[in-house]
């Protein structure tokens, strides 16, 4: 087994989805960013990758098993060991993983570019792992608060952030919201169609809105965002945590 020294790292913690682990070069100076001493590289099936970074089900024993007490970081001076924690890759695409000692890949994070070439490298030599994918997996489900890749795809970290946050509000207006409300956002989403709102139930009208939405990022989204979760404290904080100013 190949050992990989010196890995920066930037945990992201309880992701299920890998468009949340920011590649290098999204990486923010508060990120929770450290240096890990040793971590040991395993090299898996392109499918068995996407299980990893895009979920948080259970590894296998016998992956947690090979791995187990080879990584370690250092704290004030003492190498400290790590438990089930390792550096994943189909040859092409890489994950550095941390269990924090349980059985699912809690804590996640992508490579910096230097060390992305050295993992290529290295794999070359590697013999490619074959795990199990539990009987029962059938795939990710995605959903409006865990949405498919292919809706997030393109967008910067912000923008990502700030359309689930959209997605949030949107799903809370669901749940919460009557038929005129949902009519009026509605029809301020499509201005011209207020005579059809009227026409519409409220899960149809709802809908509407969501598939219209949920296709890419622009100041019209923007707009809606700040709009929707105004008068909203925990909405308000994550819009000001990303967007750098407070609602107007």
């Amino acid at each position: 087994m190949e050992l990989i020294g010196d890995v920066w790292v930037n945990w992201f913690e309880g992701e299920e989805n890998g468009y949340n682990v920011c590649e290098f070069h999204e990486w923010r100076r508060h990120d929770f960013i450290e240096l890990l001493d040793q971590v040991p590289l395993v090299k898996v099936d392109t499918t068995f990758f996407h299980y990893i970074e895009n979920d948080l089900r259970d590894l296998p024993h016998e992956l947690l098993d090979t791995i187990r007490n080879k990584s370690y970081i250092r704290k004030n001076n003492q190498r400290e060991v790590i438990e089930y924690c390792f550096l994943v890759t189909d040859g092409e695409q890489h994950l550095v993983v941390d269990t924090l000692g349980y059985t699912i890949p809690i804590r996640k994070s992508r490579l910096v570019p230097r060390q992305e070439q050295m993992v290529i490298d290295k794999a070359k030599k590697c013999e490619t792992m074959r795990y199990p994918l539990p009987k029962n997996y059938r795939g990710r489900e995605y959903h409006i608060l865990s949405p498919n890749p292919e809706v997030m795809f393109g967008l910067t970290r912000k923008e990502r952030q700030l359309k689930q946050l959209l997605f949030m509000s949107l799903d809370q207006l669901h749940t919460t919201g009557h038929i005129e409300e949902i009519r009026y956002w509605y029809t301020e989403w499509f201005p011209k169609q207020y005579q059809e709102s009227r026409h519409l139930t409220k899960d149809e009208a709802w809908s509407h809105l969501y598939d219209a939405i949920k296709v890419g990022w622009s100041e019209k989204h923007l707009n809606i965002c700040e709009r929707l979760i105004k008068g909203q404290t925990y909405f308000e904080k994550i819009w000001e945590l990303e967007h750098g100013t407070t609602v107007n």
